[in-house]
């Protein structure tokens, strides 16, 4: 890890956003005079979040882990589903960064860092600040800061992206006070700004935020829950988690917390008048229509819902118990997995999970013993088995211990038996990004040209999405070399590189491809395109005179 918070630094830049006073922020127009749409294009913003997430792999700030990703898009994009702007499509990714932290960015780009997720108590409260963030791109927050940045010719987004990116590419033992100072100064700029602006769109997300939250079937309250003790976290310093004052992109205070609060009753409130308005129809929808006007709409049903004024969630009978809340079940195992991941070393995740064994009075819960296992599967793959068996045996349908326990047998040269296991998995999950990846994997390790056209053979499913998944390119190259298609095997490399914030070393290894005579015609075309489309990012790096640290020591 780089020593300074790069994600939260980020997330400060990119939440300038010009606001409308208090006045207007409770009622607010849709906003068809402003400009920000024209600033820049769709495509344009995609492009842009893909850069910035390509250059936090670039300096290892990501946590890339099929089962944590799988989860938390889930999330996502239940939420956008249900947001303001569904057709959008949101990126989610985590950051190891331990401190409490979340941002969007252009694009639907949204980051969390772990930090944040192992605060939270449930699912509802990750949801919270998800819905949180995704109000930030479906009100332009970003788009609108960006075009007040570039009207005060402080070209802010893209101006600090290129500051760190020099410093970095500066290399040597002072490259990260480079990176510090570079961020600091360009967080000088907008400091006012900052002020200015952050508290009113701050406001105006989390009044959208949590009628999302509700569309989506979560809890209302965990808003309000979560920054309760993200407020206490933060000045207690609780866990190691806490964040230095000038990094805190979402300011916590009694008025924003009480704020919460009293919108989750509000829309409690509409539940009930709904509720009781069964059987006369015409008053119910008088009524929806004066809180409509009131500037607070009411979510639309839960598919399969009875009533249709009914918020998502709410169950009139009483019959549904947990409907009213949003969690998908895999919240605890996620947040071990991710305290087990997001460690320094894993000597480190050990003490930790000691700790939190002593401070229970019947030691380690399950999933805490999931975590713990997870540690270990490096280590002592043998130990990992024995108590992911036995979870198992309570757990019998969970797929993140089943996924371990086949990853540990395969560990302990077991790979016969890892295999079957996989593959019964595969067949209950024939589209699963985590299982192919993980059983893939496994097979990469085992080794031998068989096992190399088994992990090609359970890959080639997800090809078609795997365009932005590094993860996925760089399994999938280490399997075509195995499997001794080492043509595909490059294009995969380079693909990988390119994805982690190497576009040099991308198009020198396209180049040296393209020079290969076996290339057929279908391959040559692939190459070509990729070439083509990587070239400019490269060009520009180099008009910059920024240059893959690594290319310029050869």
């Amino acid at each position: 890890m780089r020593p300074f918070p790069l994600a939260a630094a980020l997330s400060l830049g990119l939440a300038l956003a010009a606001a409308p006073s208090p006045a207007q922020d409770e009622l607010r127009l849709p906003d068809i005079g402003s400009s920000a749409g024209e600033l820049l294009t769709p495509a344009r913003q995609a492009e842009y979040g893909a850069m910035m997430l390509r250059e936090l792999r670039n300096y290892g700030y990501t946590l890339e882990d099929p089962l944590v990703d799988d989860w938390l898009q889930s999330i996502g994009n239940r939420l956008g589903a249900n947001s303001d702007r569904p057709e959008q499509h949101y990126t989610l990714f985590m950051l190891k960064d331990r401190q409490i932290n979340a941002f969007a960015t252009l694009g639907g780009y949204i980051g969390m860092n772990a930090g944040l997720v192992l605060t939270a108590e449930r699912e509802d409260e990750v949801a919270a600040v998800l819905s949180h963030e995704i109000a930030h791109v479906t009100q332009q927050h970003v788009l609108r800061g960006v075009e007040r940045a570039q009207r005060d010719q402080i070209p802010i987004l893209l101006g600090m992206l290129a500051a760190i990116v020099a410093a970095q590419a500066a290399g040597g033992s002072s490259s990260g006070d480079a990176t510090q100072a570079a961020l600091v100064s360009a967080m000088s700029l907008i400091q006012q700004n900052q002020i200015n602006y952050t508290r009113s769109n701050e406001s105006e997300a989390d009044r959208i935020g949590i009628r999302t939250l509700s569309r989506s079937g979560y809890d209302v309250d965990a808003m309000a829950g979560f920054f309760q003790r993200m407020s206490f976290a933060m000045r207690g310093n609780q866990g190691g988690y806490s964040a230095p004052d000038y990094l805190r992109t979402h300011p916590v205070n009694t008025t924003r917390i009480s704020e919460a609060k009293q919108r989750a009753d509000q829309i409690r409130g509409q539940a009930v008048t709904a509720t009781t308005s069964v059987g006369e129809p015409g008053e119910a929808v008088r009524r929806v229509e004066r809180v409509e006007r009131q500037g607070v709409a009411l979510p639309p049903p839960a598919p399969g819902q009875g009533n249709p004024l009914l918020p998502a969630g709410i169950d009139l009978a009483g019959l549904a118990p947990g409907l009213d809340s949003g969690d998908s079940g895999q919240f605890a195992w996620a947040q071990e997995r991710l305290r087990a991941l997001s460690a320094n070393t894993a000597a480190a995740a050990v003490r930790e999970y000691e700790a939190l064994r002593r401070a229970r009075a019947d030691g380690l819960s399950d999933p805490q013993r999931y975590g713990l296992a997870v540690v270990r599967l490096g280590q002592e793959p043998a130990a990992a088995a024995r108590e992911l068996e036995a979870l198992l045996r309570d757990h019998p349908d969970n797929l993140w211990l089943a996924l371990g326990l086949a990853e540990a047998e395969s560990r302990q040269g077991h790979a016969a038996q890892a295999n079957r296991r996989f593959d019964e998995l595969l067949r209950r999950l024939p589209g699963s990004r985590p299982v192919a990846l993980t059983y893939a994997r496994a097979l990469v390790e085992q080794g031998g040209v068989a096992g190399g056209r088994r992990a090609q053979e359970i890959l080639r499913p997800l090809l078609a999405r795997a365009g932005e998944d590094p993860v996925f390119q760089q399994t999938f190259a280490r399997a075509c070399e195995l499997a001794g298609d080492t043509a595909r095997a490059a294009e995969a490399y380079a693909e990988a590189a390119f994805l982690n914030g190497r576009p040099e070393q991308a198009l020198i290894q396209l180049e040296t491809l393209k020079k290969r005579g076996d290339l057929d015609y279908v391959a040559r075309s692939r190459v070509d395109a990729r070439i083509a489309a990587i070239t400019p990012t490269v060009l520009e790096l180099r008009r910059q005179g920024i240059r893959d640290p690594d290319m310029q020591r050869r």
